[in-house]
């Protein structure tokens, strides 16, 4: 029984590590997991023969370094003929941005598949009893699933734009991509709003369960006794665990927020010259006279950092709500839960609940 156990066992991480790295080799293109950037970019090959008695190679670094030029027209920007920023921009997303996003949602699936492997499913100790109490009512659950529904097709439609050309494009060409982007690229500007909707349900509904209180310090001293059987910290309605999760879905989920509507609307919602003008505050000297299209360069950097963190805090808390923790799914499902388990994960709550029928 053992052997076959440790046998499944590895064969499950073994599948994950082989899908990991398949994953990680989409995300870079290459069997290295490195970045292979365009010869364009790194040639130094410069097109032309026509600057005079000044080497082409300065010409063009001039012209890249922002020279502008004057102009009739009202928009004083078409004087410069190259904007240089695209470079950089195209560099940190296609390069760092990229990699961080791959070697992050790697390390999360590989941390939980290690962590089931040795701590194996967070059962109920004391066994199912069979008698259940409502956890979460029907409006709490349409804004759970509204916010996690929106969420997950955001995050393929997101992860498509960031990495489909290295995955999708190889394997099933490009018409089929740029069908996939385009309609993909609907959905998430629309299901955006819905996903909006969800997060201000949640702090409407959930806010006042969620400040922090004494039993939270307990519950992180022990790490929630997800470590450990037999270890039950007190808890009220959502231990510190579900806080920090709550928090970061609400503060993630205004930053992601704010940053998609900053590109939808780039010319109505210039957010970064503000933040920055506040920040300068502190000390920093960060620039505050930005074009349009500085402003949507930089919202896409952030907007792509953030959905990064934000998807891998909640393939956490989709595992723990699943196969990490039994009993767990009921609670959104159908909004029961076991008396057991709620006296094991949520005791103080519990006995709130029953006070209340006396």
């Amino acid at each position: 029984m053992t052997w076959s156990y440790l046998r499944k066992n590895i064969s499950s991480f073994s599948l994950v590590l082989v899908l990991c790295i398949s994953a990680g080799i989409g995300f870079t293109g290459s069997f290295d997991l490195s970045i292979n950037w365009a010869s364009a970019q790194t040639g130094g090959h410069v097109p032309g023969s026509f600057s005079g008695n000044q080497s082409d190679s300065e010409f063009w670094r001039a012209i890249k370094g922002g020279v502008n030029g004057r102009v009739s027209i009202p928009d004083k920007q078409a004087g410069q003929l190259v904007q240089a920023d695209g470079d950089n921009w195209r560099l940190v997303k296609n390069g760092a941005l990229s990699i961080f996003g791959g070697v992050l949602i790697f390390a999360v699936v590989l941390i939980l598949a290690l962590f089931y492997l040795i701590r194996g499913k967070i059962e109920v100790e004391s066994g199912m009893s069979g008698n259940t109490i409502e956890r979460f009512n029907g409006l709490e659950r349409v804004t759970h699933w509204l916010t996690a529904s929106s969420f997950i097709a955001l995050a393929f439609t997101g992860l498509n734009i960031l990495y489909g050309k290295f995955i999708i494009m190889p394997i099933f060409g490009s018409e089929i991509f740029s069908t996939v982007t385009s309609y993909g690229k609907l959905v998430h500007n629309y299901i955006g709003f819905a996903f909006i909707l969800g997060i201000v349900m949640m702090f409407i509904l959930w806010f006042r369960h969620n400040i922090p209180n004494r039993a939270d310090l307990s519950c992180l001293a022990v790490g929630g006794g997800m470590f450990s059987k037999g270890v039950h910290p007190p808890a009220k309605r959502f231990n510190a665990g579900q806080k920090l999760i709550f928090w970061a879905v609400i503060l993630g989920g205004a930053s992601l927020s704010v940053s998609g509507l900053a590109l939808i609307f780039p010319f109505e919602m210039p957010i970064w010259a503000g933040t920055f003008n506040l920040m300068n505050m502190v000390g920093l000297s960060l620039p505050t006279n930005l074009t349009a299209l500085q402003e949507t360069q930089l919202s896409v950097l952030w907007h792509s950092f953030s959905a990064m963190v934000m998807i891998a805090i909640i393939i956490g808390h989709i595992y723990i709500g699943s196969v990490g923790m039994e009993g767990a799914i009921e609670a959104v499902g159908s909004g029961q839960v076991d008396i057991n388990w709620a006296r094991e994960h949520h005791n103080l709550w519990l006995d709130e609940v029953e006070n209340k029928k006396i």
